[in-house]
Formats: C-alpha cells, sequence, structure tokens
C-alpha cells in the first residue's frame, strides 16, 4: 500500500480529513437550543424518485441527503468527512481504493450496513434493468468494467467492486483517479437496501416500505404537497442530530417560496429562494437571514444536436451569441450570478478554462456575427427560424426564457414559443430528445472539471443536448488517464463550446438562500450538500 487514508490530513486531496471533521449538530457553548426542534425547508419541485441510483436533479438529491448516507459527506467549504465509512487505504498506482466501514453503520430498520450493501448498490447503478441515467457517473468514476457492463458487454457481477468482508469495501478502477473518494459523495454510489428493493420493486422509495440509513427515515409523502423526515434512531451518528423532524415543501416559484417564508411557513428556502425583485431590500431589511454564496453550477440552454436545425452549427452559434448574458444576470436574476461563455465554472479546483473567442466581443458584435451565421443557414426576415423553447415550471426559468425569446426575436427576428412541463414530464421529455432547445443546469457532483465536461461524451446518458463528437470523447479519454488533465479539458472546452457550440451557457449559478435566524449549523459549499443533520433550531 502506498499510504493509508484514516481521519488524518490527506496529502492526494486538496480536501483535508481530520477525526473532528465529522456530521453532526455542533451546538456553540451558550446557545440555547429551543424545545420544539423541527424545520421546515424548500424543496425546489416535486422529485421524480427517492431511489438514490435513479436520482435526477436537485429536487431528489437534496431530499436524499436527509435519508442516505454515503462513503463520504461533504462539510462546510467543500471538506470531505465521514460517512459510513471511517478511513481507506489506496494501492500504488491509485487504482485500488479499500474503505473501512463503521460497524455500528445501520438501516432504519435496524439491519447492519455492510459492505455488501454498497457491491449492491454500486452494482445496481450500472445493471441495464435499472436503466439509471446516472449509470455513466460509474464509467467516470473508472470502476473496472462499469462501461462495458452498462453497454452489455458484461455481467453486473464483473463490475470493479467487492466486499473483503462484512465491513470492508473495495473498489477497482482501469485507471487512477486521484478525486474517486470526492466522488462518493453523490447519491449514485450510496448503499442499497436490497431485502427492501427485492421485496417492494419500484414501490420500494414509498411512505412504509422506504429502508434508509441516513439520520432521517421518511414519515410521509403527499405528492406536491410535502414530505415529512422524522429521526432515524438507528443512525449511527443519531446521538449529535438535534432536528427530530423534517418537512420538505415542493415550491417551484421563488415568489411563492418567499411569500411563505416571509409568513412563517418556511424557515429555510431552497437555494434559489431570493428572488431576483427583492435582493435589494432583503439586504437592508434581514441581511442576516441572506444567503449568497458561489455555487459549482452551470445554467445553460440545451441544443437538440441531432434534430433539424440545430444540427447545424450557425443556427446554434447565432442564437448563442444573440443572448447577452450580462442583461440576463444584472437584471432577470441578478443575485450574485456571473455571465458564463465557458461551461466549467471558474471556481473548479485544478482548471480555468480560457475565455472563447466570442466572450472577448462586445455584445454588438456578437449580435452582428450571429445575425450572419443565420442568413447563412438561409433564415432571415421573410423566412423566419421558429421553434419552441422548452422549460421546467418555474417563475424564474420562465422570466430567463421570457428575455431571451425577447432578445432572439428583436435582434435575429427568431420566433420562439415557449413551453413549459412540470419535472417529471419535462426530464422525461429532455431525456428523450423530443425538444428543439430547452433549458437545462448541471451542478458538479465533486469538484474537477470532468464533472461538467464528461457530460458531453457520446456515452452519457446525461447529455441532454445529444452532442456527438468522437474527437471530443477521444480528449476526455485522454484526461482520464492524463497526469494533468488540464491541456485536454481545454482541448474539450474548444471543441464543444467555442467551435461546436452543442449547447449555450447563460450564467454560473449562486446559491441564493433565505435561513431564519433561528436555524444554526447552516453549512454552505460549492456544491450545496447542506445536511439537516448538522442544524439545531435556537430558542427565540
Amino acid at each position: 500500500m502506498k499510504f493509508t487514508k484514516t481521519l488524518l490530513a490527506s496529502a492526494l486531496l486538496s480536501t483535508s480529513l481530520s477525526a473532528m471533521q465529522v456530521h453532526a449538530a455542533d451546538v456553540p457553548v451558550g446557545v440555547k437550543l429551543a424545545d420544539k426542534q423541527e424545520l421546515v425547508k424548500g424543496g425546489e419541485g416535486e422529485p421524480a424518485t427517492l431511489d438514490p441510483q435513479k436520482i435526477q436533479g436537485t429536487p431528489g438529491s437534496l431530499r436524499a441527503k436527509d435519508l442516505f448516507e454515503g462513503l463520504y459527506s461533504e462539510g462546510e467549504g467543500g471538506k470531505l468527512v465521514p460517512g459510513v465509512a471511517t478511513g481507506y487505504t489506496v494501492n500504488d498506482d491509485n487504482t485500488v481504493y479499500t474503505f473501512n466501514l463503521r460497524h455500528d453503520a445501520k438501516w432504519s430498520d435496524g439491519s447492519p450496513v455492510t459492505a455488501n450493501d454498497f457491491v449492491y448498490g454500486f452494482q445496481r447503478l450500472v445493471a441495464p434493468k435499472t436503466a439509471s441515467v446516472y449509470s455513466w457517473y460509474a464509467a467516470l468514476a473508472g470502476i473496472n468494467n462499469a462501461q462495458n457492463i452498462i453497454d452489455g458487454k458484461a455481467k453486473v457481477s464483473d463490475l470493479g467492486v467487492k466486499a473483503l468482508d462484512k465491513y470492508t469495501f473495495q473498489v477497482s478502477l482501469d485507471h487512477s483517479v486521484p478525486y474517486f473518494v470526492k466522488m462518493t459523495v453523490n447519491s449514485a454510489m450510496y448503499p442499497a437496501p436490497k431485502q427492501a428493493i427485492e421485496k417492494f420493486g419500484d414501490n420500494w422509495t414509498k411512505a412504509g416500505n422506504l429502508v434508509s440509513n441516513g439520520a432521517y427515515k421518511l414519515d410521509t409523502w403527499i405528492v406536491n404537497e410535502k414530505m415529512v423526515f422524522v429521526r432515524n434512531h438507528n443512525y449511527w451518528n443519531d446521538k449529535k442530530t438535534i432536528i427530530n423532524k423534517v418537512t420538505v415543501l415542493p415550491i417551484k416559484d421563488s415568489t411563492v417560496e418567499f411569500s411563505r417564508y416571509q409568513a412563517g411557513d418556511l424557515d429555510v428556502t431552497s437555494f434559489s429562494g431570493i428572488p431576483t425583485n427583492r435582493y435589494k431590500e432583503l439586504l437592508k431589511t434581514t441581511p442576516d437571514e441572506v444567503k449568497v454564496t458561489p455555487q459549482l453550477a452551470a445554467y445553460y440552454y440545451d441544443f437538440n444536436n441531432q434534430q433539424p436545425p440545430f444540427d447545424d452549427v450557425r443556427v446554434r452559434k447565432a442564437l448563442s451569441y444573440a443572448i447577452d448574458r450580462s442583461i440576463i444576470t444584472k437584471y432577470v436574476t441578478g443575485v450574485g450570478e456571473i455571465p458564463a461563455y465557458t461551461f466549467t465554472p471558474p471556481s473548479v479546483d485544478g482548471f480555468t478554462a480560457k475565455q472563447p473567442e466570442y466572450a472577448k466581443w462586445t455584445q454588438a458584435e456578437r449580435n452582428a456575427k450571429a445575425k450572419e451565421l443565420l442568413k447563412e443557414a438561409g433564415y432571415d426576415k421573410n423566412n423566419p427560424l421558429s421553434f419552441t423553447l422548452l422549460y421546467n415550471t418555474n417563475d424564474g426559468h420562465k422570466k430567463i426564457a421570457i428575455a431571451v425569446a425577447s432578445m432572439w426575436k428583436k435582434t435575429l427576428g427568431v420566433n420562439a414559443t415557449l413551453e413549459n412541463q412540470e419535472w417529471k414530464t419535462f426530464i422525461d421529455t429532455r431525456n428523450l430528445g423530443n425538444f428543439g432547445v430547452a433549458r437545462d443546469g448541471w451542478v458538479g457532483d465533486y469538484n474537477e472539471a470532468s464533472t461538467f465536461l464528461d457530460l458531453f461524451k457520446s456515452t452519457n446518458t446525461s447529455n441532454n443536448a445529444h452532442y456527438k463528437n468522437a474527437q471530443y470523447d477521444q480528449y476526455m479519454a485522454q484526461a482520464a488517464k492524463a497526469n494533468d488533465p488540464a491541456p485536454f479539458y481545454q482541448k474539450a472546452e474548444d471543441l464543444v463550446i467555442d467551435q461546436d457550440m452543442a449547447v449555450a451557457p447563460i450564467y454560473q449559478y449562486s446559491i441564493k438562500r433565505l435561513v431564519k435566524t433561528y436555524v444554526g449549523g447552516y453549512k454552505p459549499n460549492l456544491e450545496d450538500n447542506i445536511y439537516t443533520r448538522d442544524m439545531y433550531i435556537i430558542a427565540h
């Protein structure tokens, strides 16, 4: 073994682990706790599922963080903290990770969480019968045979995972992935309760059936109204958990969410819970409740690269150039967002994408080039380009769509008809490619450039733009095996955005949340991995 990772400082990871960094509600000395420890928070829309291996999007992932726990979790400032794992060892070439699991980790039904539960969870992720839209994540992590299993060329049992014993879980990779442990924070790599899944099938995530291993368990799920979680007293760190009950409300409209927050119906809003038109007012009236922090996330529009006329790069570039990103971030969103001309955010560790040529132009120059390109593609006032712009139901997405459609109409004479769909329908429509242009957003699963750039690989099932370029795939394959992947990441950025404009980057997100002053333990980080188990209610 090259060296051992326990809870001591790590030389390999930029994030350090220390014995004091365990998830718990650490209440400062002198703070008096309220008798009633209950939290109500915004949950974006209604999630399509609570199945960790099938979750897609923030509505599901933010709920999963309360219900389940993987090998590691993320703390304030992005620090890795132990979850079910207490530490790990890695071999000389960083391709075999052996995790030591805590012996007191239990499922909500009282049964132990074992290495076999992680083996089962990882295998479910890649199994074709699971049909997980996140199966590519295992291949990105470099797990042996992951892609072969996804492609139907190998058996699920051939995946590079094994239980060495009840509390020792080993993962073998086909190449060095130095950020592999960071990737285990994502819900796709959570353990799975085999007995419950085999007993209830697709209904295993319903209230009364769901078996979870996080700080909370599911008590109630009333679709489009609320989810209620209660303490999982079998959780290994339950004695350090303070909030007894969590109610999550599926509110899509930030204005509605803000009104309910003001009325006292919510203690914590969703990550987009501050309406733009109230931001400056709130900074004056309740500054202690405003929590705006950077987010490792991109907001963008997908062009369906396989569908005319969006299979023409001239059309894609014209539409992208004509979006005035500064107007969007200043007047439409207006709460700390940054105009985006690259896909990879600048906050990513180890790689800063250089700005493409079009980012250096004035908006007038971009508009002029857009007109030229669209005319070359055969569209003008006599033959206007018309299509539908699809977005999921949300007041913020609607405002952006209205603004962008207006820009396209004014600059290019383009007729974009707006269409909104509820979250579950929207992701199905987008996954199937039944659209021309669609709203999209991506929050990094870990702090490394591949979490963004891997999206555009031909094999990635989250490649909603349906972009396919063999040269791009090659650049990403080279990056995965390089000691210094940055040059290949840059080539990939140049190709997918500057040359092909597979998607139109619009802005880099900020987390804009309102948190009542009586809520303690709110620990923001770039990936917005927020856990209720860290929080507590102060007497007020």
